[in-house]
């Protein structure tokens, strides 16, 4: 088996997990390609793995690929888009699914193989979220590939049905403290903002704040 990962140039799975996808993937296949823009994806892979990536990628290159692999962090059709586990947390969610599908040219659509309910801490913060993110999204694909000769021959899956509902990307600006709130009453938005590269911020007396949050060790 052959398999090539898509993922943003920048994306955070490569700056972080690159080598934990190199070593948990090596045992199930013959070789590992990253890549970056979907007009790279090559033909004869057995599986073209999308993670963190934020294009559109058109039908014709996605039919490169035998199964083209996405895993998406909230119960499909509903929360399509972009960010959804961080939406789900500032709304104050614990259980979040992680959805495991196969893309096709829209936004997340296609036929779905595993959903998982993800439990996650209220006072988790960004770092310890992302690396529940990742090993529970890391897991479902693996799930997938140690029965992909069995999908093959008798391929099972489900539909989206349903209405679809979608989030925005978020930006800087999302990540603005309202001052006249308290830290408890902002907590979830403080604990999903990027110290690096979305900190948390506040504006006064004509002056910018940026606040970061990290969790002492006992």
């Amino acid at each position: 088996m052959k398999i090539q990962v898509l993922t943003d140039k920048n994306s955070w799975i490569i700056k972080k997990y690159k080598l934990d996808i190199v070593n948990k993937l090596k045992n199930f296949c013959k070789s590992i390609s990253f890549i970056h823009n979907y007009k790279d994806l090559k033909k004869n892979y057995s599986i073209n793995i999308i993670l963190s990536y934020s294009k559109i990628i058109p039908k014709k290159f996605l039919e490169k690929s035998i199964i083209n692999l996405v895993v998406h962090e909230s119960d499909l059709p509903k929360g399509k888009g972009m960010s959804p586990l961080t939406w789900q947390i500032l709304k104050n969610k614990k259980y979040i699914f992680f959805t495991l599908f196969n893309a096709s040219s829209k936004i997340d659509n296609g036929k779905i193989y595993f959903k998982k309910k993800v439990f996650f801490k209220k006072n988790l913060i960004f770092d310890e979220i992302k690396k529940i993110q990742f090993d529970e999204g890391l897991n479902l694909i693996i799930k997938f590939i140690k029965y992909y000769n069995r999908y093959k021959k008798e391929p099972k899956f489900i539909i989206q049905k349903g209405k679809s509902t979608y989030y925005r990307r978020r930006n800087k600006n999302d990540s603005k403290l309202n001052i006249n709130l308290s830290i408890k009453k902002q907590f979830n938005l403080l604990r999903i903002n990027d110290n690096h590269n979305y900190p948390s911020f506040f504006s006064y007396l004509g002056s910018k704040y940026i606040i970061k949050l990290y969790r002492l060790k006992k």
